[in-house]
């Protein structure tokens, strides 16, 4: 009795599983019709990684149905679909997330027709273009992401008019024109969280309506060409905790409204025209964590109430015309500081001992002021101390500074150019038992008329990238241990007093060697504070960079006394981009292994006394965009088809038996030449009237000429459109790579 009861239960058990299975099945079985739109979607993909096999779309990768089987979520990130975007025919949609793709196409209005339901669009990082459809396409729509496209065009007034639940808003690096549309907070929603412009063609001035978004915390719109006022009714936003406006061209104070902003962390206004002098009462801003005004008008002291922003975790005021004595500052109680940036401003006054409460501080950057005394001791509680750049103050003791600093173990970056005027290069016997800078990467004791050698305890950084020696009073030879640093791929001696010939064993620095590129990993290291320099591109420019691989592998040593011939070894410094050897006793003809350097892009011999013709060779130099060899003894023609003819004259003037284009003395014709010409031609069996040969001939002139002038254009294109606020070089950068 007891069996025949339990294999009842047991079959109405198993009665019940199937039963439940089938109601199951039958509430999430998607509908036909969605099934058919998912389905043209993917047929509309060049290559679909998506295996949509089975009958139930609602068990599809990526696929969210409700109960009743209808399609709710769209999640395809990131999952390598290419091609074509078309509608959506699923009329209970609410999220749609197909970002990270390379999808392309517009969002015409039909392909919002049916979201009626839509809360969550992400469509950011695909190949999207086009204009914006006139609305979006739901009232219920809350986060809009279409971000890292190229959409175009001014986006519509009537965008937002369906817009009243909207949080988030991201169009940024995009290319959109016209106004940012302020208005959507006065006459939309008021709900605002998010809003992202930047990085975009947007222009004008920021019209009023922005404080109408009780509720904004992140307002972006960097990298535009803003321009006016900053609206004042944005300080009505007290949410707001970001305000990120980098790289525009807005002008004025900066208001004392903006104390209004309690919640505020992150105020990045660099990059601007902004003047007058920063609130008093900055320091209410309490809960400050980064602070970026670097390169604008900025006038005035330092608030001491700055000093209250306890939370602040970087600061960065460099590039404007800010003074005062900061020694008399008290940063003792920014225990958070980790980067302080007032480098080219006109401070004065010595080095803040209260600075060295800071433990947390990584970079401190302080060039380019009116500063004076000495490094202290106390510098030695920065652990964490990375980057750390005094150049162009008044310090004096080099030797003491160096013998301090080497035991900072975290140091990284190191520039003291221009700050120890006329005083001794810290020698082997100053630096006795030396041991240390052991991560010491960037070296810069430039512009300061030291005096000495280049001493041998520089030969134990074995970590060191960048030294930079420039615009000094160095004598002696260049020592040939320069050659076995195995990191090193950036020299400057340049405008000092070395003599002696170029060392055979500066041609085998590992960095600049073929095959032997041992720290590509260690090229992409980025500094904790911009680096400044001009370059041979732009020489009257100065570009910040934050990335060691703005650096090109360069040998400077233009302006000494260097005498005999250039080494034929310099050729197998097969990754060398530029070389100077310019202004100095170099005899003896241009070396043919020069054309081995197939990655230079300078190449400057000029003002010696170089004899003999140009090497032919050299046209292969497919990537030079500066070359010269003017004021030598050249002679001969000017090799011709080739990419040389395509510099100035200037590159070959001072040379009174040279000729050619594009020097305007013609070559006298060579009766040998033209018959040596002439019996090569008619051996090869008449290739000179075969067109193949000039179409061959114009095709190599041809790639020479991009290979040059379209880099130029795309190098100049891209540091123009970064670097548009930075008109002149400082005074007394005169290096071509001068930084601090």
């Amino acid at each position: 009795m007891l069996v025949q009861v339990y294999n009842l239960m047991a079959h109405a058990f198993v009665l019940f599983l199937l039963f439940s299975y089938i109601i199951s099945t039958h509430i999430h079985a998607c509908k036909q019709t969605e099934r058919s739109s998912l389905l043209s979607f993917a047929s509309t993909l060049s290559s679909s990684p998506l295996n949509w096999t089975s009958i139930d779309c609602c068990r599809w990768k990526g696929i969210t149905c409700d109960q009743d089987g209808w399609v709710t979520r769209l999640l395809l990130p990131s999952k390598g679909l290419k091609g074509g975007i078309s509608p959506f025919a699923l009329a209970n949609l609410t999220h749609l997330n197909l970002s990270h793709n390379s999808l392309y196409g517009s969002l015409e209005t039909q392909f919002f027709l049916s979201l009626n339901q839509l809360e969550i669009l992400d469509l950011s990082y695909n190949h999207l273009s086009g204009e914006l459809p006139l609305s979006l396409p739901s009232s219920s729509i809350r986060t809009v992401d279409l971000s890292s496209n190229h959409f175009f065009g001014a986006i519509p007034s009537s965008f937002f008019q369906q817009a009243s639940n909207l949080t988030s808003f991201n169009v940024n690096n995009n290319t959109f024109t016209g106004y940012v549309p302020s208005s959507i907070c006065l006459h939309y929603s008021h709900s605002l969280r998010l809003l992202d412009f930047s990085s975009n063609l947007f222009n004008g001035d920021l019209a009023p309506g922005l404080g109408k978004c009780s509720e904004l915390q992140v307002f972006r719109a960097s990298h535009n060409n803003l321009s006016g006022l900053l609206p004042e009714d944005i300080y009505n936003a007290t949410k707001l905790e970001e305000i990120a406006l980098p790289f525009n061209s807005l002008h004025g104070a900066i208001s004392d409204k903006i104390v209004n902003l309690t919640n505020l962390a992150i105020l990045d206004l660099s990059f601007n025209h902004f003047g007058g002098e920063l609130p008093l009462n900055l320091g209410k801003l309490s809960k400050l964590k980064f602070v970026t005004f670097d390169f604008n008008n900025l006038e005035g002291a330092l608030p001491p109430s700055l000093m209250n922003c306890t939370n602040l975790v970087e600061l960065h005021l460099g590039n404007n015309n800010l003074e005062g004595d900061i020694s008399m500052l008290d940063f003792s109680r920014l225990s958070q500081l980790t980067k302080l940036d007032l480098r080219v401003n006109n401070f004065t006054g010595e080095v803040p001992v209260s600075l060295y409460s800071c433990r947390s501080l990584k970079a401190i950057g302080l060039a380019k002021n009116h500063l004076k005394g000495q490094i202290q001791a106390e510098i030695l509680s920065l652990k964490s101390l990375s980057f750390l750049s005094l150049g162009g103050n008044r310090f004096t003791k080099l030797t003491w500074a160096m013998k301090i600093l080497m035991s900072i173990k975290s140091l990284h970056t190191l520039s003291l150019a221009g700050s120890y005027e006329g005083e001794g290069m810290p020698s082997d016997d100053d630096m006795v038992d030396f041991d240390g800078f052991h991560n010491l990467r960037v070296l810069n004791l430039a512009d300061s008329n030291l005096n000495g050698q280049i001493p041998l305890w520089i030969s134990k950084l074995k970590n060191l990238e960048i030294l930079q020696l420039s615009f000094n009073q160095i004598t002696g030879p260049i020592p040939s241990w320069l050659g076995t640093l195995p990191r090193l791929f950036y020299i400057d001696l340049s405008n000092n007093r070395i003599s002696g010939e170029f060392p055979k064993k500066l041609c085998r620095l590992p960095r600049l060697l073929y095959g032997l590129n041992i720290a590509s990993q260690a090229y992409q290291y980025e500094f904790e504070l911009p680096i400044y320099g001009s370059s041979s591109v732009a020489p009257f420019q100065i570009f910040p960079t934050h990335k060691l691989s703005f650096f090109p592998k360069t040998i400077v040593l233009s302006k000494n006394n260097i005498v005999g011939d250039i080494p034929t070894e310099i050729g197998q410094l097969q990754l060398l981009q530029e070389l100077y050897l310019d202004s100095n006793n170099f005899s003896g003809i241009i070396p043919d292994q020069i054309s081995n350097l197939k990655n230079l892009e300078v190449l400057d011999l000029s003002t010696n006394h170089l004899s003999g013709k140009i090497p032919l060779s050299l046209a292969s130099l497919n990537f030079l965009k500066e070359f010269n060899v003017s004021y030598n003894n050249l002679e001969g023609s000017i090799p011709t088809s080739t990419q040389l003819q395509s510099f100035e004259a200037s590159a070959f003037e001072g040379n009174p038996k040279l000729c050619g284009a594009p020097l305007p003395n013609k070559c006298k014709p060579n009766k040998g030449i033209d018959a040596d010409n002439k019996n090569n031609k008619d051996v090869h069996n008449g290739l000179h009237q075969l067109p193949w040969f000039y179409i061959f001939v114009a095709l190599g002139f041809l790639v020479g000429f991009l290979g040059v002038c379209g880099s130029l254009i795309i190098n100049k294109t891209w540091r123009y459109t970064y670097f548009r606020f930075i008109d002149n070089v400082q005074e007394g950068l005169e290096a071509r790579y001068l930084y601090y």
